[in-house]
């Protein structure tokens, strides 16, 4: 997909804005929700950036059963609406079987599909037959060019406004690794791409019953990652990231993101990219 439509109220791919994807991890409450959306807002309005508020409002696959998962499926629909209303901001969420995309579908903007069930065909035709756009989360255990065929399954329902977004690749026990390489393979081969600065510095079960991360890196991962040419990142911010529900450790503080954004999009027109759109 090369510039092509993702819903009526923002584009991605060549000549548009960046696409910046962001919010907490888990959805904890309305009120963090909102304050979220909120810094959101005001940098929609002073930057050339499309923004997607991102919060889940279930994290299924906690490395522990005793982790917070988030509010469920109507509670967090209910503050994803709030966000929507209050803010005008464009929405999305995680969806993890076939019957919630279309119970999630009409309160959304963009179905995010979790990496580790980037290949369930069900879930991806489900998604794609909802009519409304669909991030796929690369698997960490998935070759970039692979990410094809999960792609084509979204589009064989007649729904081809697709992404795919790198998260980084297993690399041993408890770490990842980012191969650059597959940002222009992706890019210019099967669909706008985004780049998910904060769950590649992701430290997979490293905290034993949690997973753990190295905050330290997400900015440089970002910028070389922009430089090697992206349509958006993905960003977890949080307020106070040590006392998040989950991801903490390799979320942003808010305070952290307006200083990296300046740099990204500093970057992005050095290399090149020019916005032809208007936002």
């Amino acid at each position: 997909m090369r510039r092509a439509s993702i819903a009526h109220r923002f584009r991605v791919g060549r000549g548009c804005p960046l696409l910046l994807i962001a919010g907490p991890c888990v959805l904890e409450s309305e009120e963090l929700a909102l304050s979220v959306a909120s810094f959101l807002a005001d940098l929609a309005a002073r930057f050339p950036v499309s923004v997607v508020f991102k919060g889940s409002f279930d994290k299924a696959n906690r490395s522990s059963r005793d982790s917070y998962r988030g509010p469920g499926e109507v509670e967090g629909l209910r503050i994803l609406a709030k966000v929507r209303e209050r803010y005008g901001l464009p929405v999305t969420t995680d969806i993890h079987d076939p019957r919630q995309a279309v119970v999630v579908a009409p309160g959304v903007d963009l179905l995010q599909i979790p990496a580790f069930l980037c290949r369930q065909t069900d879930l991806l035709v489900a998604a794609g037959e909802t009519g409304v756009a669909v991030n796929i989360k690369k698997g960490q255990f998935m070759a970039p060019w692979d990410m094809r065929n999960a792609v084509e399954k979204v589009c064989s329902t007649g729904n081809g406004n697709v992404l795919v977004t790198e998260r980084g690749t297993t690399f041993g026990y408890n770490n990842l690794v980012v191969d650059f390489r597959g940002l222009p393979a992706i890019r210019e081969s099967i669909c706008p791409v985004i780049f998910d600065a904060t769950h590649s510095v992701q430290l997979p079960g490293g905290a034993g019953d949690a997973s753990s991360g190295e905050r330290k890196y997400v900015a440089p991962l970002a910028r070389a990652a922009v430089a090697a040419g992206v349509d958006g990142v993905f960003l977890e911010i949080h307020p106070d990231p040590d006392r998040a529900l989950s991801d903490g450790p390799n979320s942003l503080l808010l305070t952290d993101v307006e200083p990296l954004l300046r740099t990204l999009l500093a970057i992005r027109s050095s290399a090149g990219e020019e916005t032809t759109d208007e936002k």
